[in-house]
């Protein structure tokens, strides 16, 4: 039985690799956001090796659908974009908040993430993706707060919410910006 399944996944790997690659890919990147989301909430912490591992992926996953022609070279090169300029908008958003209130706003997983977070949703799902997150974080914040659980100004891990508005971005984002778009 292990031979027959192991020549099974070969030639299906041959015949048409994307077919078993795919699966295996969201499978990975399942696990290590999932691992992310946990470390983040239970130590406050992204461990700089869970967003290199979550950034290899996205990337080499991006490069092949760009190689085999799956992924047209602007959506990589959006995709790309949208990863670095989420990046560059939470190091602003860092700046800001070190020089007017004198904390960190976000930490530096956070920071880290977002280029991942960029490749594995593109553009425009990056928008929809940040904004559930923003939001999500806003509403458990001040939940937490109301409950006496927080105070005002106690920090508040972020990469749970990424990786929340990730996900719903992944399921939901296309419908969401066309939603939206068609509000305009």
């Amino acid at each position: 039985m292990w031979w027959f399944l192991v020549g099974f996944n070969f030639f299906k790997l041959v015949g048409s690799p994307w077919n078993f690659i795919q699966p295996v890919f969201w499978l990975a990147v399942g696990m290590v956001m999932l691992a992310i989301f946990m470390t983040d909430l239970l130590y406050m912490v992204i461990p700089l090796s869970l967003n290199l591992l979550l950034f290899s992926l996205a990337l080499f996953y991006r490069v092949g659908l760009t190689g085999f022609g799956i992924m047209r070279g602007g959506d990589f090169l959006r995709a790309l974009l949208s990863g670095v300029g989420l990046c560059l908008i939470f190091v602003i958003l860092q700046g800001l908040t070190r020089a007017v209130k004198k904390v960190d706003g976000f930490g530096f997983g956070d920071i880290y993430l977002a280029p991942s977070l960029g490749l594995l949703l593109g553009w425009p799902k990056i928008l929809p993706g940040v904004f559930i997150s923003f939001i999500l974080g806003s509403m458990v914040g001040v939940m937490l707060i109301i409950f006496g659980k927080k105070k005002f100004g106690q920090y508040l891990p972020f990469g749970p919410f990424l990786i929340l508005g990730t996900v719903v971005a992944l399921v939901w984002g296309g419908a969401i910006w066309s939603w939206y778009i068609m509000k305009l």
